[in-house]
């Protein structure tokens, strides 16, 4: 790791520790720069602002789980990589989801969402000839229930039970997926 590398992740981490505490909106390079030990002119070096900061972090986050889930079995196991990932940064999360940059985050997590439902589609049914079209709009589906789940997990403070909840209604829409599938194949023919 270089110095420049071990430099940007002491202000990731300082930031994050920040953000346990307050809105983004709240926290100052000043504030950065004293938690880590670090003068402005180092952070201004790295980071154009605290805004490009955090989106670094949240799309840090979403390289993590691409690494860790190249494949995805359920859409349980979807939600999990999510929520797991999301649980390691749940007071930096909630600060800014109840803040004025809460897209930053919220964009992030669209894109996640969309990755894991593609690595379920693409694990589950990898030989399914389905249109273009039709898979695109599959993709959309389950996206957007994932997403949908999540944001209101995260709304909801996020809180354990919830997590549980999500599964219970994952597990009563059980073979959903075969179904749409299924329907597009035969509206194909």
């Amino acid at each position: 790791m270089s110095a420049a590398d071990i430099t940007r992740s002491a202000i990731r981490a300082a930031f994050l520790e920040l953000l346990k505490e307050k809105n983004p909106e709240k926290i100052t390079v000043k504030d950065i720069s004293e938690k880590c030990g670090i003068n402005r002119n180092t952070f201004y070096y790295h980071y154009q602002d605290t805004f490009t900061l955090l989106e670094e972090i949240f799309e840090l986050d979403f390289d993590q789980i691409v690494e860790q889930y190249p494949k995805l079995n359920s859409l349980e196991e979807c939600l999990d990589a999510i929520t797991l990932n999301a649980k390691e940064k749940k007071h930096a999360i909630m600060h800014v989801y109840r803040s004025d940059r809460k897209n930053i985050y919220v964009d992030v997590l669209w894109k996640m969402c969309e990755y894991v439902t593609k690595k379920y589609l693409s694990t589950v049914f990898p030989d399914v000839q389905l249109s273009d079209y039709d898979r695109q709009l599959i993709t959309r589906y389950f996206k957007c229930s994932c997403f949908g789940l999540t944001i209101d997990w995260i709304k909801a403070g996020m809180k354990d039970e919830y997590i549980e909840d999500m599964h219970r209604i994952l597990q009563q829409s059980k073979g959903v997926a075969d179904l749409i599938i299924k329907n597009c194949i035969e509206s194909q023919q």
